[in-house]
């Protein structure tokens, strides 16, 4: 049995998910906000086998070594990405010191490439190369679940006016990727409530005028 719990975590309430196999009581953890008590708290009741990051912006990434310090867990992400751990000024911490300030992270210890299938924790993950937020966004796809970081949101997308942002390029991640998936299948943002591919398809005003 799949149980998804879903923690908004810091000053900009970054949506971080613990997908939890209650069977095998292993776990999965996408995305790493700051303050992360809350999560780690959870994450403590299970074995967990990944921390999977859609991308390195700050918000993303500010609790990352404390979680992995405390769960054990190696980390995957886009190669785009990886130095954006170690360098402020790509994961953008630098720029908004009123946060938290510089915001650093150990290196990941796995690379994920486009339509690379993990087998974690008794799932089977389907990694998504999305860009356009930035350069190295991954979408995560489990079952009929999507945790599409800040590449879509319910009736919204991802800003690409931040450095490595490229809106036609979000646009293509969007149409040519998760609007290809079932209408059906259920969307956890990096912000704000989940939604579905259908609804977005039918009511998201950035996307409803690209569907062919």
């Amino acid at each position: 049995m799949v149980q998804i719990y879903t923690y908004s975590l810091g000053p900009l309430q970054t949506n971080c998910y613990i997908i939890a196999n209650e069977e095998s009581k292993e776990a999965l953890i996408v995305d790493a906000g700051m303050n992360p008590d809350e999560l780690i708290y959870q994450a403590e009741e299970y074995t967990v086998a990944a921390i999977l990051m859609t991308h390195a912006h700050f918000d993303h990434m500010g609790g990352l070594d404390k979680i992995r310090k405390k769960v054990k867990a190696p980390v995957y992400i886009h190669k785009s990405e990886q130095e954006w751990l170690s360098n402020a000024d790509l994961n953008g911490s630098s720029r908004w010191p009123m946060v938290g300030g510089a915001m650093l992270a150990d290196p990941a210890e796995h690379e994920v490439a486009d339509g690379e299938i993990l087998e974690l924790a008794g799932f089977c993950i389907r990694a998504l190369e999305t860009p356009g937020h930035t350069p190295g966004g991954l979408s995560f796809l489990i079952d009929n679940h999507l945790f599409s970081g800040d590449t879509l949101f319910a009736r919204s997308i991802g800003r690409t006016d931040l450095p490595g942002g490229n809106y036609d390029q979000l646009m293509d991640s969007i149409h040519d990727k998760l609007m290809e998936l079932p209408d059906e299948t259920v969307v956890h943002p990096g912000h704000g409530p989940a939604t579905t591919i259908g609804d977005e398809k039918t009511s998201n005003p950035f996307i409803s005028g690209i569907m062919r």
